[in-house]
Parts: C-alpha cells; structure tokens; sequence
C-alpha cells in the first residue's frame, strides 16, 4: 500500500484499484497542497468531521468522481443534501465493511461544524454543528492505518490501540486547535504504532511546529518511526 501525503491532515491510501482519501482539503482552498479537486481520483472518500480544513473539497470531489463516501451520521445527511449519494453513515464505534478491508470510526475530542458563510468560512459562527467529530481506524491491503482527526490528547487512546492496534498512526501536532508536539509524544506511546507520521501542523501561523523536533522526541520515547512527509510526498508501507 502506498500513502499520499496531501499536505495538512489529507491523505491517499493506495492499494491496487482502491484509492481512499481522507478529509478532502485541496488546492487552492490548501495552501500548502499541490494537487486540486480535478486532479485526484478516489474511489472512496472519508470524512472526520465538518471542518472547512477537512471538508472543504469533499463535495467537489464526490460529484466529480462518483467516489463513495463515509462520515458520522449527521454529516452524511449533510452530503446526503448536497448530492452525494453513496454516504455510509456509521457513529462513533461503528465499521463498515467494504471488499478491500474496513473502516472503523473511533471517538475524538473535537467540534465539528459544517461552513456556513464564504466571508468567513473557518468560523463556526455563522455555521451549523453537525454531529461528532471521529478519528478513523482503515483496513486496506494489510495494514491499519488510525487517521486521529483534529482530537486533544485522551487515555482511551490506548484502548482504541488495544481493539484495532496500528500500523501507521497519523497524530496531529500543530496545537491550538488539537494536541501539540509534546502532547503528540504521548499519544504516539499509547498508540505504539510501527510508523508515526505527524499531520495538522504548519498550515497557518497558529500551528506551526517543528516537527524534527516531534520525530526526535517519539523515536527517543519509543520504538516507533517517525515520517516527516513534506506535500506530495508518498511512503510505500
């Protein structure tokens, strides 16, 4: 399997025919992606939460492509409304099955809301909150990949590592808006993934980090790898 590191917290899982993509933020809305709507083409397309930095592409993308999706409940009506018409709908603690592998949506400690204005499109004022935000647990082509979301630091990580452990985990980092750096160090122990790659950081100035300096600090606590992917850059696993 191949992972695509978009840029921010949006991945390609890549195992023959089956493209995953993972929360949706593309050029130009992106600042740091290279690729846009019209040049990804996913199969399926999952969904953490409602966020603008990770839902702001999804519809583009789902009319383009016909690619199936997956996200909370309330959300997937959301889609629904939109034009999306393939939108399985799991809530937290669910997994859904598919002929490759399987998804499994695992808590967050997060917000989630639905953009609601084009003047100010990351503020939740003018939005709608729509359900929960998760974190994914994916089932492709032999590996399990756990994609956090936006989530703070939380115990039942372990657990969650426990009932599906990972191979690759994919923390956010960048503070502020979820865990930072120190936190993520933790996380990555209670995750004990074989590969740890940081996501959600230095995309706008509120979360800029130094992420050697996360690599430094997992690989010195554990014994898991840290990938630093710049945008556009892949890791075959």
């Amino acid at each position: 399997m191949r992972l695509d590191y978009i840029g921010h917290s949006t991945v390609m899982l890549n195992e023959g025919d089956t493209k995953v993509l993972i929360d949706p933020f593309l050029a130009p809305n992106n600042p740091v992606a290279k690729v846009s709507v019209e040049e990804v083409d996913p199969t399926h397309v999952l969904l953490t939460h409602a966020h603008l930095d990770h839902y702001a592409d999804a519809v583009a993308v789902g009319k383009r492509t016909g690619a199936s999706f997956l996200a909370i409940a309330e959300l997937s009506n959301v889609l629904g409304e939109e034009g999306i018409e393939d939108c399985a709908d799991p809530n937290l603690g669910g997994t859904v099955e598919y002929d490759w592998g399987w998804v499994k949506m695992v808590q967050a400690f997060h917000t989630s809301t639905v953009p609601g204005s084009s003047d100010r499109p990351f503020s939740p004022t003018p939005g709608t909150v729509i359900g929960a935000a998760a974190g994914l647990v994916v089932n492709l082509g032999g590996k399990t990949v756990y994609h956090l979301g936006d989530t703070c630091l939380f115990g039942d990580l372990k657990l969650i590592a426990e009932r599906t452990p990972p191979d690759v985990a994919l923390i956010p980092i960048g503070g502020h808006y979820t865990m930072d750096r120190h936190d993520a160090v933790v996380a990555a122990e209670l995750l004990g993934a074989g590969i740890v790659i940081p996501v959600h950081y230095n995309t706008f100035p509120p979360i800029e980090t130094d992420a050697e300096a996360f690599k430094k600090d997992v690989e010195s606590a554990t014994s898991s790898k840290v990938e630093v992917l710049a945008p556009s850059e892949s890791l075959e696993l």
